[in-house]
């Protein structure tokens, strides 16, 4: 995996938890659930690229 694709996973990641942070504070439950969607979304872009890396060695 790049250090690219880690670094915008990671921001990803990071930005899913602060919305869901944010939803959970104001009560925005659709905030809320976009920022579980952003973290799962990221979770499954690193997932992909360890699986590519796997296939490379």
């Amino acid at each position: 995996m790049g250090a690219e694709d880690k670094a915008s996973n990671k921001i990803d990641n990071l930005g899913g938890k602060a919305k869901e942070g944010l939803g959970k504070l104001t009560g925005d439950k659709s905030t809320e659930n976009e920022g579980k969607f952003d973290q799962a979304k990221s979770s499954l872009k690193d997932a992909g690229e360890k699986i590519k890396d796997a296939f490379k060695n």
